[in-house]
C-alpha cells in the first residue's frame, strides 16, 4: 500500500527516540553554547577590542541575524531532503565560524566568524523538531521537543559557571577551537548514525515549496503568535545571551563570578521546566491542560519575573531564576503553532516562526546596547542608569507583546486538523 505525503512514518517504522535524540541533543546542546558564550567572555571581549556597548550588541547579535536569515531555506531543505542531510552540512559551517572566531582580532572579523556560527548551527533545533513531526504521532510531540530542549538547556549551563570557571585556565580562543572540534564531531555522528525520514511520495519541486512558504506567511496563526515570540523570547535571547552579565555587574554590582552563578541558576530552571514540559506536557494536556494554557502561563511568569527585576525587589537569584523557567515554555510555541498546518509544511511553519523570534534577538540584543550607548552619550547616564532604561524598554514591549496574545486568545483556541489547515 502507497503512503501519502502527509501519512505519518511513525505508523510504519519509526527508529527508537534515544538514538535520534543522543545525536540532535549534541548539536543542539553545542548550538546554546555557541549562543550565550559571548556574555561571559563579554569582558575579555570588551578589553580586548576597546569597543562600547553598541559594538558589543552588533558582534554578538551577528549571530542572530545569520541564523534568522537562514530559517526559510533550512525549512525548504529540511522538508525537502531530510535532517539528516542538511544539518551536518551546516554544522561544519558552525565548526569552521568557531575557528575563525579563535583566530580573530579585530571587530570585523569577529562579527564574520558569529555570522558563520549562526548559519551552521541554524537547523540545530529545526532537525530533531522535523523528524519529531514525521517520525512520531502528534500528541507525543510536546513531550518529545521537551527533551530536545533538555540539551539546549544544558548547553546554556555549560556557558556559565563552568565556562567562568574554564576561563581561568584555558584562554576563550582554546575555547572555541575545542568547540570546532566538537561541533565536527556531532556533524559526523548525525550523519553515519541518524537514518533519513521517509521522502513524500510527490516531492514538491521548490516553487511549489516556496508556495508554501508563502501559505505560512499567510497564516493568521503566525502573526497572532509573531508578536510574543519575536519579542518576548528575542528579549530573553538576548538578555540570557549577553546583556545579563552587564545588568548583574553594572546595575545589582556583582562581581562576574557571582554574575555567572546566577545564569548558572537560570539556566538549571529552564532545564528543569523543559524536563517538567518533557514529563507532565502529554499528560496535562489529556486533563484539558493544553499547549496554550501551559504557554500563556510560562510568559507571563516571565515578563512577572522581568518586572520584578527592573524593580530591583531582593532575592535575585530567585528573579533570574523565575525568569528562565518561565522561558521554558519556548518550545511549545512549535508546537501550538504546527497545530495549524499539515505535516508537510512542519519544517517550513516552525522556521518561519523561528526566523521571528531569531530577527527579534537581533533587534534586541543590537538595541540595547544602542540604548546603553545613546543614553551614556547623550543624556549623560552612567552604565547602570543606562542599562535600566534599556531593560524598561524591553519590558514595556514584552507586556504589549502579551496583550496582543491574550486578544487573540479565543480565535486560536481551536487547533485546525491537519488535513483541513490552511
Amino acid at each position: 500500500m502507497r503512503m501519502s505525503p502527509i501519512e505519518t512514518p511513525a505508523r510504519v517504522s519509526a527508529p527508537g527516540f534515544l538514538r535520534l535524540y543522543l545525536c540532535f541533543a549534541a548539536a543542539y546542546l553545542l548550538s546554546y553554547v555557541y549562543r550565550n558564550i559571548n556574555a561571559v567572555i563579554s569582558p575579555e571581549l570588551t578589553a580586548s577590542l576597546g569597543i562600547g556597548a553598541a559594538s558589543l550588541g552588533l558582534l554578538t547579535s551577528a549571530y542572530f541575524v545569520a541564523f534568522a536569515a537562514m530559517q526559510i531555506p533550512a525549512g525548504m531543505l529540511l522538508d525537502r531532503y531530510g535532517p539528516r542531510r542538511v544539518e551536518p552540512a551546516l554544522l561544519i559551517v558552525a565548526g569552521c565560524g568557531a575557528l575563525v572566531f579563535a583566530a580573530s582580532d579585530s571587530v570585523g572579523g569577529l562579527t564574520f566568524a558569529r555570522g558563520l556560527i549562526g548559519v551552521g548551527v541554524s537547523v540545530c533545533l529545526m532537525a530533531p523538531l522535523k523528524a519529531i513531526a514525521v517520525w512520531f504521532p502528534a500528541e507525543r510531540h510536546a513531550s518529545l521537543s521537551g527533551w530536545v530542549m533538555v540539551a539546549g538547556g544544558t548547553g546554556a549551563l555549560l556557558s556559565t559557571a563552568p565556562l567562568a570557571a574554564a576561563l581561568a585556565f584555558v584562554s576563550w580562543q582554546g575555547i572555541f577551537v575545542a568547540l570546532a572540534a566538537t561541533t565536527f564531531a556531532a556533524a559526523a555522528a548525525i550523519f553515519f548514525l541518524v537514518p533519513d525520514t521517509p521522502r513524500p511520495a510527490n516531492v514538491a519541486g521548490w516553487t511549489a515549496q516556496w508556495h508554501g512558504v508563502k501559505r505560512v506567511f499567510g497564516s493568521g496563526r503566525l502573526w497572532w503568535m509573531a508578536p510574543l515570540g519575536s519579542t518576548v523570547i528575542g528579549s530573553f535571547m538576548a538578555i540570557q545571551g549577553l546583556w545579563s552579565v552587564p545588568w548583574l555587574i553594572e546595575v545589582e554590582k556583582y562581581t562576574r563570578d557571582v554574575a555567572a552563578a546566577h545564569l548558572l541558576l537560570m539556566g538549571l530552571a529552564i532545564v528543569g521546566g523543559y524536563f517538567s514540559i518533557g514529563i507532565f506536557a502529554t499528560r496535562l494536556a489529556r486533563r484539558g491542560i493544553s499547549t496554550r494554557h501551559l504557554y500563556a502561563c510560562g510568559f507571563g511568569l516571565n515578563i512577572a519575573a522581568l518586572a520584578l527585576i527592573v524593580l530591583h525587589l531582593p532575592w535575585s537569584y530567585l528573579l533570574w531564576s523565575v525568569y528562565g523557567l518561565g522561558a521554558a515554555v519556548n518550545v511549545l510555541g512549535f508546537t501550538l503553532l504546527g497545530q495549524g498546518f499539515p505535516r508537510e509544511l512542519a519544517a517550513r511553519a516552525n522556521t518561519a516562526f523561528n526566523l521571528l523570534m531569531f530577527s527579534g534577538s537581533f533587534a534586541m540584543q543590537w538595541g540595547i546596547g544602542i540604548v546603553v550607548d545613546a543614553a551614556r552619550s547623550r543624556l549623560r547616564i552612567d552604565s547602570a542608569g543606562a542599562l535600566e532604561l534599556a531593560f524598561t524598554i524591553v519590558l514595556v514591549l514584552d507586556v504589549l507583546a502579551y496583550g496582543w496574545f491574550v486578544r487573540g486568545w479565543r480565535r486560536y483556541a481551536i487547533a485546525v486538523p491537519a488535513e483541513a489547515a490552511s
